[in-house]
């Protein structure tokens, strides 16, 4: 099984949930580290309709950066968010059986 790590290494939450995966028998995992590589928004909406949340729930609301977005609309949120990545809660993980933003970094084994 494949699986997308949108990853940060300087996050606690995303190194531990990319140490999940490495763990895992059969995943073979591949990084993507967003802040130089950042999803565009139409793959960010993909992304949170696949983990059944709306961009909002996708938003790293504790940054400064992000106060303008909470309450806006969708498609401002995901313009944002891929103009300046660290407004993407993190970590974010694809396999093919769906997406989970790994807070706590254990959910990602709910897709493995």
């Amino acid at each position: 099984m494949k699986a997308t790590i949108y990853h940060n290494p300087r996050c606690s939450k995303s190194r531990e949930a990319l140490a999940i995966l490495n763990e895992t028998p059969g995943v073979e995992v591949e990084v993507v580290e967003y802040l130089k590589t950042p999803p565009t928004a139409a793959k960010l909406r993909e992304l949170y309709a696949k983990a059944g949340i709306s961009p909002i729930e996708g938003l790293r609301k504790g940054e400064d950066a992000a106060k303008p977005f909470v309450g806006a609309v969708d498609d401002a949120i995901l313009d944002a968010m891929a103009a300046n990545p660290i407004l993407i809660e993190r970590p974010l993980v694809e396999t093919e059986k769906g997406v989970r933003v790994g807070r706590p970094p254990d959910r990602v084994r709910e897709i493995l």
